[in-house]
């Protein structure tokens, strides 16, 4: 039997649902996965424990950046001649391969936090 006291940490139900809800939000339902993020943030803001607090800021603010990474790949396209230019494929593969792909592997590095009761921030783009 694991006695870790950590896999017990207060919130950390919490913060592995809202690190799965961020994962939802990227991959599997668009939208739909922010506004689940949103209403748990909303619920849980004031009274969680600390350890769900920080990861519920963290994955909110991530979402928020991700929404913006993806409207400014939107307006380069556009700017760059629209979705017909060959400038598309380039702005995607790039928004894909550097963006996308590093909100993945931050969200599943603060999943695997949040499963083992430890808090995370997001590099960069992380609230303190």
């Amino acid at each position: 039997m694991n006695d870790d006291p950590d896999l017990a940490a207060p919130g950390r139900s919490t913060a592995v649902i809202a690190e799965a809800l961020y994962l939802a939000n990227l991959m599997l339902i668009p939208g739909l996965g922010f506004l689940v993020l949103l209403v748990l943030w909303w619920r849980q803001r004031g009274q969680a424990p600390e350890l769900a607090r920080g990861h519920l800021r963290q994955t909110v603010a991530a979402s928020l950046w991700a929404g913006g990474l993806l409207v400014a790949a939107n307006v380069a396209i556009i700017l760059l001649g629209g979705y017909d230019s060959a400038w598309t494929w380039i702005v995607v593969v790039l928004y894909f391969t550097t963006c996308h792909s590093t909100l993945i592997f931050c969200g599943a590095i603060g999943l695997s936090r949040a499963l083992a009761g430890k808090p995370f921030r997001f590099p960069l783009i992380g609230p303190r």
